[in-house]
């Protein structure tokens, strides 16, 4: 019986004991006592009331910008008292200019973050668009500061108050008030968010709505919103995310609800199959008060990560080899503010001290293909005698039973040799995973023409780009093949092995250049290490392959 058939079966006994609880057991509830006059009922505390307001609006829209040290860049625009832009200083977009996560061209569309939502959609529309008066003023700010912007029509009254500190996180109060009563409000991000110089398919691919509840961390992408969704309170956060940026709210009461959908934009590109369509996080509380929150726009930097309340380093996902990810990653920064202070220099320190960590078991594993190699007139013996039955034939098994045997005999494990390759799996993945996701490493140069290490090599040459470091990995992976004894002498084996290095080639071509730097690294200590041996290791010598006179062909 499965879980929901063990669930509907409770659901029915229990509403079978209820319904006979209540037919035999339940007694007759007693008379209603005499009337009495009601006591007198203390008022209970209630939000205070909007302050009275006379008619207040900007006679102009203008644009404040607010400077929040080497971190952060935030314009407000008087229309609408929204955000036009968000700039993270520390980073660039992918045509090297700051990062705005704020993307105009949708936002014309579909407005800009900090809009505001409402049952009453054109007094939404009114106050998007009404003209606020900004406190303090100046078109230059700096940070820390308390902003504050007010609209009044004389009965409808908006406001919304920021303040702005030292760290990436801002705190926001928005109320709308009609005459003495707060009205239930939502505040919105439309227009998706993130680094916008990428190809719209890019954007997409990368963004994703995100909400962490008391049980679990939960993420959407966004190409698999197709209606809107609302996910009720209490929440720990919510919000946006792409691969290197965040944008997350931290409700300021368990009331307030997350909510996101994707708006459809107008078609930018020819190519486009589908009309465009933008990710919108939104948050609200369906009662009559202001909304507080706070707001945590920031990189995906762990230790900026870790300032926020709660903690969001959870939001870095390293994948299902997380557990060796996440150790490659601290092991890389702590190379690189340590001694390289190049990403580059510290993947080539760190992989050849994975290389020779795991050079004994790459020792053990040559010793036990150089015995394969000896003994492999023998099974090459044992196969002959079984060559003439199918595949599916039972006299095929004793043939394994004999070549099993046999690697007994002379102490050998047939698994042995293809452990080191085994075991480079996991750091393959797990170094694929952090250039993928740790923004330390997005746009970090190496050397020479390595300009960015999370991004595939390219060397521009007379208006061609050549993978420099994939044709050397190729290059190097052949030699050390030809170095390295092979376990078996089957011929279609090998020539599966001499093709080996360019499948990896292909397989290598879109990848970052980090990941191939890591490879080829190793093929240079492992060439290192091969030649090392095959001078230190005399050379297998084949065993004398000898029919046994008990052995018949059946």
């Amino acid at each position: 019986m499965d879980q929901n058939q063990r669930l509907l079966l409770a659901f029915v006994v229990s509403f079978a004991v209820l319904l006979t609880w209540r037919m035999f057991f339940l007694k007759a509830p007693p008379p209603p006592p005499p009337a009495r006059r009601p006591p007198v009922q203390k008022p209970q505390p209630a939000v205070p009331a909007p302050p009275r307001l006379s008619v207040v609006r900007a006679s102009e829209a203008r644009e404040i910008t607010v400077e929040g040290g080497d971190l952060y860049r935030i314009t407000l625009s008087t229309r609408g008292a929204t955000v036009t832009s968000w700039v993270l200083k520390k980073y660039l977009d992918e045509k090297n200019q700051p990062l705005d996560v704020v993307d105009r061209a949708a936002c014309e569309t579909l407005g800009y973050p900090m809009s505001l939502n409402l049952a009453d959609s054109i007094l939404a529309g009114e106050l998007n668009t009404a003209l606020y008066v900004a406190t303090p003023s100046a078109p230059s700010l700096q940070a820390p500061l308390k902003m504050e912007f007010v609209y009044s029509d004389g009965k409808i009254q908006a406001r919304k108050e920021f303040s702005f500190g030292p760290s990436y996180q801002i705190e926001v109060e928005l109320s709308v008030a009609d005459g003495p009563q707060y009205l239930p409000v939502e505040v919105s991000w439309p227009g998706g968010f993130g680094d916008h110089s990428l190809p719209y398919a890019q954007q997409s691919a990368l963004r994703q709505a995100v909400y962490h509840t008391t049980q679990d961390l939960v993420r959407v992408p966004e190409r698999k919103v197709d209606e809107d969704r609302s996910i009720p309170g209490p929440l720990d956060y919510a919000g946006m995310e792409d691969r290197y940026f965040v944008n997350i709210l931290f409700p300021g009461s368990q009331d307030q609800a997350f909510r996101f959908g994707r708006r459809a934009l107008a078609p930018t590109d020819q190519k486009e199959k589908d009309t465009p369509r933008a990710l919108t996080a939104m948050l609200g509380s369906p009662l009559p008060k202001p909304l507080a929150f706070r707001m945590f726009v920031a990189p995906k930097d762990i230790d900026v990560l870790r300032t926020a309340s709660p903690p969001l380093e959870g939001l870095i996902d390293f994948g299902w080899f997380s557990f060796i990810a996440k150790p490659l990653f601290l092991a890389m920064r702590y190379v690189y503010d340590h001694w390289t202070h190049n990403y580059g220099w510290a993947i080539i320190l760190l992989t050849i001290v994975i290389n020779l960590a795991m050079f004994p078991l790459k020792l053990k594993s040559i010793q036990s293909a150089q015995k394969m190699q000896r003994i492999a007139p023998l099974v090459k013996s044992i196969q002959d005698r079984y060559k003439q039955y199918k595949f599916n034939d039972p006299r095929k098994q004793r043939m394994n039973q004999e070549v099993m045997k046999l690697y007994q005999e002379h102490g050998i494990n047939p698994v042995g040799g293809c452990l080191p390759m085994a075991l480079q799996i996991p750091f393959l993945y797990g170094f694929y995973n952090v250039l993928n996701q740790a923004i330390e490493l997005r746009h970090a140069p190496w050397t020479l023409w390595i300009k960015d290490l999370s991004a595939p090599d390219r060397l521009p040459v007379f208006g061609y780009h050549i993978p420099v470091l994939v044709i050397l990995m190729i290059v190097t992976t052949f030699v050390l093949q030809k170095m390295t004894p092979m376990a078996t002498a089957d011929p279609a084996q090998q020539r599966m092995m001499m093709i080996m290095p360019l499948f990896l080639g292909v397989m290598f071509y879109n990848f970052a250049s980090g990941l191939v730097l890591y490879w080829l690294t190793g093929n240079l200590v492992g060439l290192a290490q091969q030649t090392l041996i095959n001078r230190k290791m005399p050379g297998p010598q084949n065993v004398q392959a000898a029919r046994r006179p008990s052995e018949a062909r059946d």
